[in-house]
C-alpha cells in the first residue's frame, strides 16, 4: 500500500493507493494562511489517520518548485510561510517511510500516463485549469521534471499584458468580469449570453496556450485537468478557432486535446513517485 498527497492552497488530500486504484482517502481546508507548522501539523494528521503496517512509502505533489531529490519545496503557491521546507526528511524522520515529492501538475501528468487517459501515448502534457496554471511532461514515457521540477512552466511565459496564467486561470473571470469561473459555468449552462461570451473569450486565450505547448514540446495529446475543465464544452470551439492559425496544419490534425476523467489522478500520480 501507497500513501499519496496532493498539497494544494485551498484543500489538502490524502489517498490510500492499491494497485493502482484509491481504496480511501480524505481530505480537509489548508490553513494556507497560517505557519508554516500548522500547515506541516495538518498533513502529518492526515498521514496519521491513513498510517497502517502495510504502508511502503508516501509520495506527494505540491504546488512549488521541488528539490526531488533532497524532497525540499520551494516557495510554494498561495502557502506563504513555506519558503524552504525540507518535506521529505521531516515526513521520513516522523513516519519512517521513503518519502518521494515532486511538483504537483508533474504528478497530474504522470497520473494520466499511468492510469488515466494518456496511458496509449508516449509524449504528452498534462495542462492544469484552477486557481493557477500547471503543466506536466512526459516525453517518450517518462516525466521530465528538469532540474528544479519546473519544467514546462508555460503559465509563466510572458502574454498580452501579462502572462498565459493570467489569462488562462480563475484570474481571468474575476479581474476583467468580477464573476467567478464556477458562476460563469453556471449561469452558461444556463444559456446565460454574458456568461456564455465570456468562456468564448477565455478559449481564445485556451488556444494561445496550446498553440504555445504545441510550439515547444508538440505532444501526442494534451490532457486538461483542474476545476476549470469541467467547462469545456463552452470554450471548446472558440479554444480550437484560435488554435486554427497554427501555422503547421499537421501537427494541428494529429494532436488530441482531451479532459481528464480521474478526480484521483493526480493522488495516483503522487503514488506512481514511490518506487
Amino acid at each position: 500500500m501507497k500513501l499519496a498527497i496532493d498539497l494544494g492552497g485551498t484543500n489538502i488530500r490524502i489517498g490510500q493507493i492499491e494497485g493502482g486504484s484509491v481504496v480511501r482517502k480524505t481530505g480537509i481546508p489548508c490553513p494556507s494562511q497560517e505557519s508554516y507548522s500548522e500547515v506541516l501539523s495538518r498533513i502529518e494528521v492526515l498521514i496519521e489517520q491513513m498510517m497502517t503496517g502495510q504502508v511502503e512509502g508516501i509520495g506527494i505533489g505540491v504546488p512549488s518548485v521541488v528539490d526531488s531529490e533532497k524532497g525540499i519545496v520551494y516557495n510554494v503557491a498561495n502557502i506563504p510561510s513555506w519558503k524552504e521546507v525540507h518535506l521529505k526528511a521531516v515526513l521520513q524522520e516522523k513516519f519512517s517511510v521513503p518519502v518521494y515529492v515532486n511538483n504537483d501538475a508533474n504528478c497530474f501528468a504522470l497520473g494520466e500516463k499511468l492510469f488515466g487517459e494518456g496511458t496509449s501515448f508516449n509524449n504528452v502534457v498534462g495542462l492544469t485549469l484552477g486557481t493557477g496554471v500547471g503543466t506536466g511532461i512526459i516525453i517518450n514515457g517518462k516525466l521530465y521534471s528538469g532540474h528544479n521540477t519546473g519544467a514546462g512552466e508555460i503559465g509563466s511565459l510572458p502574454y498580452l499584458k501579462r502572462d498565459f496564467e493570467y489569462y488562462c486561470s480563475s484570474a481571468f473571470f474575476v479581474d476583467n468580469y468580477q464573476i467567478s469561473g464556477k458562476e460563469a459555468a453556471e449561469r452558461a449552462a444556463c444559456n446565460d449570453t454574458f456568461a456564455l461570451n465570456i468562456w468564448k473569450d477565455f478559449g481564445v486565450h485556451i488556444g494561445n496556450l496550446m498553440k504555445a505547448i504545441l510550439f515547444t514540446y508538440d505532444p501526442e495529446a494534451i490532457i486538461i485537468g483542474g476545476g476549470i475543465a469541467t467547462a469545456f464544452p463552452f470554450f471548446v470551439e472558440s479554444m480550437k478557432e484560435s488554435m486554427s492559425t497554427f501555422p503547421y496544419p499537421e501537427t494541428l490534425k494529429r494532436v488530441r486535446i482531451v479532459v481528464s476523467k480521474n478526480e484521483n489522478i493526480s493522488l495516483l500520480g503522487a503514488s506512481a513517485l514511490i518506487v
